[in-house]
């Protein structure tokens, strides 16, 4: 008889590891997913990632907007043998932990104890890490506070963004459940607790930090552009318009701080510059730096800020 898994994740990061599940001898009695929201333009409905691929697997799907009696009784009634949770974006109330069998396996994107939180993947790019993680971790009352069962690491590189990482890890993290499963049901897994004393945080992006601060080093603001792509974007305003950074590369010339220095719309930082690769101006599409200057005057000395 197929064990039941209940499946808990909404964005793409989480589409991996619900295929797997699908594909593999247990069977997914139910997929927990955020509700659709509105989009960013148009503001027409649109479904998380997972909705979408649980509707084309025909899975049972829940989307409360909050975790609450109805799902608990449900979850109760089920009796699941594991809940497999994938940047599902919901805290998991306590009592639910006690639900299924062997209770609730997150799949968590960085090393822990460091990066717990809503943002490891950013935080650890934009804080210059040289490698990061999956974690397949417990669920316990605090946040990412459980014992993991299984990490595996990966390396980080100047160029890597955040999106390119996540594809990565989310890659890992599908390849790995099932082995991971597998010493759950046999009895062979064996937990590591967390050291507290090295936990580190990855709170939620700020919109307000994406902008660029010309007066940073031109290390940190290129960590802040591939942290932040893709969303929402770092970006520095020109003329009084709005342009995001969606790739860049260290130079080694230097000038005042925020002002282009070369016709290829190389900007100077307090140490060292960037030279702007790809760009976005505000209401367009993003372009190569070479071809946007086709179409836009600059003059060496001008300010961006």
């Amino acid at each position: 008889m197929q064990k039941k898994i209940v499946f808990m994740g909404t964005p793409e990061f989480s589409v991996q590891t619900l295929e797997v599940l699908f594909k593999s001898n247990y069977k997914v009695e139910c997929v927990y997913t955020q509700p659709p929201k509105k989009s960013f333009r148009g503001q027409k409905v649109k479904a998380s990632p997972i909705e979408i691929i649980a509707k084309k697997f025909n899975l049972n799907i829940r989307n409360p907007i909050k975790l609450d009696n109805k799902d608990y009784k449900y979850l109760k009634s089920i009796k699941p043998f594991i809940v497999i949770v994938v940047a599902y974006g919901q805290i998991i109330p306590k009592n639910f932990l006690e639900l299924s069998e062997m209770g609730f396996l997150n799949i968590h994107a960085s090393l822990l104890p460091k990066w717990r939180g809503a943002a490891p993947i950013q935080r650890s790019i934009m804080n210059q890490d040289e490698e990061t993680g999956i974690s397949f971790m417990k669920i316990e009352e605090g946040l990412d506070e459980g014992p993991y069962l299984k990490q595996i690491k990966i390396k980080i590189d100047n160029q890597t963004t955040s999106k390119v990482l996540s594809e990565k890890l989310s890659k890992i993290g599908a390849e790995n459940i099932l082995e991971c499963l597998s010493l759950i049901e046999n009895g062979e897994a064996k937990f590591i607790k967390q050291n507290a004393s090295k936990a580190t945080y990855a709170k939620k992006i700020n919109k307000k930090e994406s902008k660029i601060n010309w007066k940073d080093s031109a290390k940190n603001i290129l960590s802040k552009i591939n942290g932040l792509n893709p969303s929402p974007g770092a970006w520095f305003e020109y003329g009084g318009l709005r342009y995001k950074v969606w790739k860049a590369v260290i130079s080694d010339q230097s000038g005042k701080a925020g002002e282009i220095i070369d016709e290829k719309l190389t900007i100077a930082c307090k140490e060292k510059s960037l030279r702007i690769i790809e760009i976005q101006k505000e209401g367009k599409n993003k372009m190569l730096t070479k071809d946007f200057l086709l179409g836009i005057k600059i003059s060496l000395g001008d300010k961006v800020s």
